[in-house]
């Protein structure tokens, strides 16, 4: 036997046993529900940036940059910039594997690699931050509503110049604007590679949890992945990431384009 079969075999076997542990799957949306009280996504920084993410998630996307490698990734919600960065960190890697195996220099600045980011209000400071950044040559930031025609048409306007693309969503999180976000860039994404929905969580969450958002249980990013998903066959929701990670804020939110 391959070693290295044997190991993914195994690594499956603990997916499968995972999926069907009804008590450590629910221990998992506990721990989820109790860590919101306390903001515990904001603890984090991605190379000097809040990240506001959790951390399950931030290897999650190391997985799928590595596996697609992508050349465009496209992010709805800028925030602090911490997810940006990481992002053109990741392709910073990219091009620095890509100058090991050619045998060539690397030329950072010279990267074709894009990170993307849209949001309806970049704050100054977090502008400001992003822009003496290292890793800002590899990011463009564009200021307006991610569902606006003019932002839609700049973004595919852009994309058209790439050929792998990536996808994360994480703005406004009800369900008309995710379900008209995905509606707008998911047929970006490359087949084989992803549309990730961030805070699909909300609908795990007891009714009123999020009160003082315009987003709740039954309006909320996984209502629209779901009504989605019923409108095209080129997608398929991910499920070893829900068995993978288990604390993650995209539960079924890992959307991959199959064809």
């Amino acid at each position: 036997m391959n070693p290295i079969n044997d190991f993914k075999a195994d690594v499956q076997r603990n997916l499968d046993a995972i999926s069907n542990d009804r008590d450590f799957l629910g221990l998992s949306n506990i721990w989820i529900r109790e860590a919101i009280r306390y903001n515990y996504a904001h603890n984090f920084q991605w190379l000097g940036r809040p990240i506001i993410q959790i951390p399950q998630d931030i290897y999650a996307i190391q997985e799928l940059v590595w596996e697609v490698k992508p050349d465009l990734i496209i992010e709805t919600g800028i925030a602090h910039g911490g997810s940006l960065i990481m992002s053109a960190s990741m392709l910073a890697m990219l091009d620095y594997c890509d100058a090991v195996e050619m045998g060539k220099p690397l030329n950072p600045v010279d990267s074709e690699r894009l990170v993307l980011g849209i949001d309806i209000d970049i704050r100054s400071h977090n502008r400001e931050a992003i822009e003496v950044h290292p890793m800002t040559h590899l990011i463009k930031m564009i200021e307006g509503s991610s569902i606006a025609d003019d932002t839609v048409h700049q973004v595919h306007e852009i994309a058209q110049n790439y050929d792998k693309i990536l996808i994360f969503l994480d703005s406004n999180h009800t369900h008309d604007h995710v379900l008209s976000e995905l509606m707008s860039y998911a047929p970006l994404t490359s087949v084989g590679s992803y549309c990730v929905v961030w805070d699909t969580g909300i609908e795990d969450l007891p009714q009123d949890f999020c009160s003082d958002r315009p987003w709740d249980k039954g309006n909320n990013p996984k209502t629209a992945v779901y009504e989605y998903l019923k409108s095209t066959n080129c997608f398929k929701i991910d499920k070893s990431f829900n068995n993978k990670l288990l604390i993650t804020a995209a539960p079924d939110g890992y959307l991959r384009r199959i064809k």
